[in-house]
């Protein structure tokens, strides 16, 4: 490579990164954010590191390079010796984390060194306050990510590839880092001419070479065949991704507006959602689920998830399962409810004395018991002198909501309260030890024989959390 080609691929990644931190700083605190490259060692990521640490130099940017140890490779120590080496060579501050793989499938090992990956670099971002995250993902590799979605069977999210700049949440652990990839309109070819001209020492990982991973066998055998019959393909492939990006734009804003009219409270109102067609109502549960951090599910799992809440019977206890949630039906609404660990239907009984706590923890029953000051509520100093009991409905309680209100059972208060079937299984009681009940998280205080008194008086708040 010349030194005039040297200098536009300088001057294609410094106008690539001015366009990423305009879209940054347009949505942060501060106009010029740290940086970081997620630096393996490769080729690819000792060009970007080469390029990022003249940008940051020149405008005097913090950067930071972050490298993850999997662990499979016996040069894996070498490696990270050789990206700490480099980094103090180019006064860049380096940090590393090691991540272990329980998933040893050939299959499994590719995604989990992913998830890890991504996971620990989300890790070292907010140990570092660092919010943007550079990757070497280049023109090749956006041509190789839309072709593997596509022998996936993708929709118009896979066909969309990466985009320069976006968040992600699943794999970073956090909505407010940012991935950037200033490389991603740069064939990779152009990077290994800058690399020989620059004399950039970088490593060889051998499983680039393994046929056995997905990305690989493309890499070297299918790619190589669709240059040589259709030159320029790459290219084609990130503009047909630029198109189907802009329809998913579309299918989004669509999406928002048709949740936006279908919304009831937490849920989903399902008569509004019947009205819309099933490709729709398909796109419109794609985007809630997404919005509430699920991950996409198959066309057959929402099709069969669509046919179930609109045809199962209006008594039934209907719940569909996903690896993310629980998705249930409710008095004609649908909610996407956490997956938490199942309570035991016969949970032990615990006992307990309050001695002026503000909150007590209660890890199996996953919550929190409050007390907090109230002027109508227990007298403090008769509740102290207890032995209470937390426990989960044995049948038959009855409660007094207020003074001023009629004993009811709790199964007329839970429905009047419109608390689903599903969130009462976890709704606890406190009992005195002699079985009279005091509290039933969801309702309240029972006013039936309350205990009278002039000092401060208590009132019980019950808080669920997923321990």
């Amino acid at each position: 490579m010349t030194a005039k080609h040297s200098a536009s691929l300088s001057d294609a990644f410094e106008r690539a990164l001015d366009v990423i931190l305009a879209r940054v700083s347009a949505s942060a605190e501060s106009a010029t954010p740290s940086l970081a490259v997620a630096y393996s060692g490769g080729l690819d990521s000792s060009v970007l590191l080469d390029l990022a640490q003249r940008y940051a130099a020149a405008r005097g940017v913090i950067l930071f390079a972050f490298h993850i140890h999997h662990g499979i490779s016996s040069n894996a120590d070498t490696w990270q010796a050789h990206c700490e080496r480099e980094c103090m060579r180019l006064g860049i501050r380096f940090d590393a984390r090691r991540v272990a793989l329980s998933e040893r499938s050939r299959h499994g090992l590719e995604q989990a060194a992913r998830l890890g990956r991504y996971a620990a670099l989300g890790e070292l971002c907010r140990h570092h306050r660092v919010r943007l995250l550079l990757t070497a993902h280049h023109l090749d590799d956006q041509a190789e990510t839309i072709l593997l979605q596509l022998l996936r069977g993708c929709g118009v999210a896979g066909m969309s590839g990466m985009e320069i700049v976006n968040s992600a949440p699943d794999l970073l652990g956090d909505p407010n880092l940012l991935v950037a990839r200033p490389f991603l309109d740069i064939a990779r070819a152009e990077l290994e001419r800058f690399a020989a001209a620059c004399a950039i020492d970088y490593v060889e990982d051998e499983s680039n070479a393994d046929p056995r991973y997905a990305r690989n066998a493309l890499r070297h055998h299918v790619m190589p065949e669709l240059a040589r019959y259709f030159p320029g393909y790459q290219l084609r492939f990130a503009r047909s991704a630029q198109h189907a990006q802009s329809a998913h734009r579309l299918l989004d804003e669509m999406a928002e507006s048709d949740l936006a009219k279908c919304r009831d409270g937490e849920g989903v109102n399902l008569d509004r959602l019947k009205a819309f067609s099933h490709d729709r109502i398909d796109n419109l549960l794609r985007y809630w689920l997404a919005s509430c951090g699920v991950r996409m599910p198959s066309t057959s799992w929402l099709g069969e998830m669509r046919s179930q809440l609109f045809e199962a019977r209006e008594d039934a206890q209907l719940c569909v399962s996903h690896p993310d949630c629980h998705i249930r039906r409710h008095r004609n609404k649908v909610f996407v409810t956490p997956r938490m660990g199942q309570v035991p239907p016969q949970a032990s009984s615990l006992s307990f004395r309050w001695q002026g706590e503000d909150w007590m923890d209660f890890r199996d029953y996953r919550g929190r018991l409050h007390f907090e000051p109230a002027e109508d509520g227990i007298d403090a100093e008769w509740l102290a002198a207890q032995d209470l009991v937390l426990g989960y409905r044995r049948g038959g309680e009855m409660l007094k909501p207020a003074r001023n209100r009629p004993t009811r059972s709790l199964k007329h208060h839970y429905q009047a309260l419109d608390i689903p079937a599903w969130e009462r299984l976890r709704l606890p009681l406190v009992y005195t030890v002699a079985g009279q009940l005091l509290f039933a998280a969801g309702i309240g205080l029972n006013w039936r024989d309350l205990q009278a008194g002039d000092g401060r008086r208590i009132r019980m708040r019950w808080e669920a959390i997923d321990f």
